[in-house]
């Protein structure tokens, strides 16, 4: 297996890799292999009547990663409104419906709702272990399952006959640059408390390995299951190892453990994920996270142009964006490939999707649908670079580009990107 890091420009945006910061990678574990041979013009044939694409979505409307619900859904009705608006041949129609957590069969209703409405693709689950639930009733389906913010390394392989697709990152990514980060910042003893799901686990378990091979010890990583309220025993499991920091690996549940663990009398430096980088502004005393760092996959959405001002118009009460520019491309990406594929059929999509986000084929680049459609209607083959960063997916249906920023939280318990 190898990595390699890439530089990339879109948008005007100057991307570029730093060690321990921003990486931006393609690997392996979220490798381009098997890709077809390049080709320069569409494979499409056969007269275009105008495309009505549905598509459904399960984020999450409750449940413990309910604060990620109205980012990703500003993003999808924004994404929808822009393609509708462009009016080249392809309108979307959308159906939101709850994901909840893995505590309750939320998502499962949702599904199958939104499968007898006869969907394309679903956007969602924002939860690696929600998506485990649904994932087989889906793809079984013939229906593409698109998540914006699944992360769990388990997906790379899994069996989802070409159907299953994500514009976030693998953990892989994740756990190495949240690894490198605590060990740049001088830790040497690491207490992780973690969520027992298949996204706990597997960022835990890539953050414990790049951890220590960079010379630090994992000395406890106590385990909590979805729906616990109490963390009386993985708390001082952690405390009891004498930790120099600790790492949430959480979702929601991170505003119950702060408060317990520094009622518990630990002082040290605390290190947040993307499950649980959250403004906390309202949840803590003025303070209480000053100088915490975290990790977030993505690009800095402040330095998206007027990205963010477009979705506050859709939803003005937004104050977090997180996994809002993935939800957007995830739609735009499903529409394109509609295009290229001249059907609102989920095989015939998804068997688009890695063409026109530039993972097979010569693809001519685009950063905005209505430009990477009419490259499409002009018989031509696109390569869309969009608000999330290039994508690139790979035969998989995991992006081989992407983005981890680095955050720190401020005096009033809100975070900036600071790489």
């Amino acid at each position: 297996m190898s990595v390699f890091v890439k530089a990339k420009a879109s948008r005007s945006r100057s991307l570029k890799s730093i060690l321990g910061g921003i990486a931006i990678v393609g690997a392996s574990a979220l490798v381009l292999s098997g890709c077809a041979a390049p080709t320069g013009t569409s494979t499409t044939s056969g007269p275009r009547t105008p495309l009505t694409l549905k598509i459904g979505t399960i984020l999450p409307q409750s449940g413990t990663l309910a604060f990620l619900g109205p980012p990703e859904e500003a993003g999808v009705a924004l994404a929808v409104k822009d393609i509708n608006d462009a009016n080249l041949g392809i309108t979307v129609s959308v159906e939101y419906r709850d994901s909840g957590d893995t505590t309750t069969d939320t998502a499962t209703v949702s599904v199958t709702d939104l499968l007898s409405l006869g969907v394309s693709a679903i956007v969602g689950a924002a939860s690696s272990g929600v998506s485990k639930t649904v994932i087989d009733q889906i793809t079984g389906a013939g229906v593409i399952e698109f998540s914006p913010a699944n992360t769990s390394i388990d997906f790379t392989d899994y069996a989802d006959n070409g159907l299953y697709w994500r514009t976030a990152p693998s953990d892989v990514l994740q756990g190495e640059v949240l690894g490198n980060l605590i060990a740049d910042d001088g830790v040497q003893n690491l207490g992780i408390i973690e969520l027992n799901d298949s996204y706990g686990t597997g960022l835990s378990k890539k953050l414990t390995d790049t951890f220590e091979a960079a010379g630090g010890k994992v000395v406890a990583s106590p385990l909590f299951n979805t729906g616990d309220t109490v963390f009386t025993t993985q708390i001082s499991e952690v405390l009891a190892a004498n930790p120099d920091a600790i790492a949430l690996v959480t979702f929601d549940e991170a505003k119950i453990i702060v408060p317990a663990l520094q009622g518990a009398g630990y002082t040290g430096p605390l290190y947040f994920v993307d499950g649980n980088l959250a403004d906390y502004s309202k949840d803590f005393a003025a303070g209480a996270l000053t100088g915490d760092k975290g990790t977030l996959p993505g690009l800095d959405v402040s330095k998206l142009g007027d990205f963010t001002d477009r979705l506050k118009a859709v939803d003005p009460s937004l104050t977090e964006f997180s996994y809002a520019p993935e939800s957007y491309d995830a739609v735009v990406l499903i529409a394109l490939a509609a295009l290229a594929a001249n059907s609102t059929d989920g095989k015939a999509i998804a068997a688009k999707l890695q063409e026109v986000s530039g993972g097979s084929g010569s693809g001519k680049k685009a950063t905005d649908f209505a430009s990477a459609a009419q490259i499409i209607l002009d018989g031509g083959v696109v390569d869309y670079d969009g608000y999330s960063g290039p994508v690139t997916f790979d035969k998989n249906g995991d992006p081989t580009e992407a983005t981890i920023g680095i955050y720190q939280y401020q005096a009033d318990n809100t975070y900036k990107r600071i790489n």
